[in-house]
């Protein structure tokens, strides 16, 4: 380990609610603007969900709420930026809790980094893979979206993050318009050839892209740690299930 490098721990946190999840990752940004939580990863997954961003609209849902409770997906209106996504078993989800400015970037170059730490980890795996163009967040392969990114700043704290479709059910982004983008499809890690990858192993894989990324040294915690954090609202015990 560099110890002239910046620290960030991470943490395996199993299937989640989002709700949880979110509660959580608010508890952790107060904490990292206190100084009481240093900078932190979570990786997991979530139940089926649909959550829409502050940009997007009621008309991107595409189910009625009997198919959704028949598929059970939720639907949660989110407070991070972009439009409708769909998180669900068989995706790993990264959020990252950072204090950017002490690691010298501001959110677009924040961006930046975030996506370059996935299509690092998708080349490990022989998968190309390239930022969206203009008007296209996330991270695309073959004119489809393997990864999205949405992601809230509080100050110069940032949280949310990112989706990573590894062996994801992609029948299910038929229940919205994915980001908002008419005509645009997802793929997954599976679709594009490199095999069912387990969520768990994925999370551990993808933690040294990231510290690649934004040139830090990872740590690795458990979740029990954070049980005590407190925030704005009370923080959830976390079931976790490894995948």
């Amino acid at each position: 380990m560099n110890r002239s490098r910046p620290e960030a721990r991470a943490y395996w946190l199993g299937r989640v609610p989002y709700r949880g999840a979110w509660e959580l990752q608010r508890a952790l940004v107060e904490a990292v603007r206190e100084g009481r939580q240093g900078d932190t990863l979570l990786l997991l997954e979530h139940p089926h969900v649909f959550t829409i961003g502050r940009s997007g609209s009621g008309d991107h849902l595409l189910w009625d709420e009997a198919e959704c409770r028949r598929r059970q997906v939720e639907v949660i209106w989110s407070d991070r930026g972009g439009d409708a996504t769909y998180h669900g078993p068989g995706q790993l989800v990264g959020y990252p809790i950072l204090d950017i400015r002490r690691l010298g970037q501001d959110v677009l170059s924040y961006l930046r980094a975030l996506e370059a730490s996935l299509i690092a980890y998708l080349a490990g795996l022989g998968i190309e893979s390239e930022p969206g163009g203009p008007g296209l967040t996330g991270v695309w392969s073959g004119g489809e979206k393997v990864a999205a990114i949405g992601v809230k700043m509080n100050h110069s704290v940032v949280s949310h993050g990112f989706a990573l479709n590894l062996a994801t059910d992609l029948a299910y982004f038929d229940g919205i318009v994915p980001c908002g983008l008419v005509g645009k499809r997802a793929t997954s890690v599976e679709k594009l050839g490199a095999g069912r990858i387990a969520t768990a192993a994925a999370a551990r894989a993808y933690a040294e892209c990231f510290a690649t990324a934004f040139a830090l040294d990872i740590t690795w915690g458990k979740a029990s740690e954070l049980a005590g954090l407190k925030g704005p609202d009370p923080v959830p015990t976390l079931s976790v299930v490894g995948r």
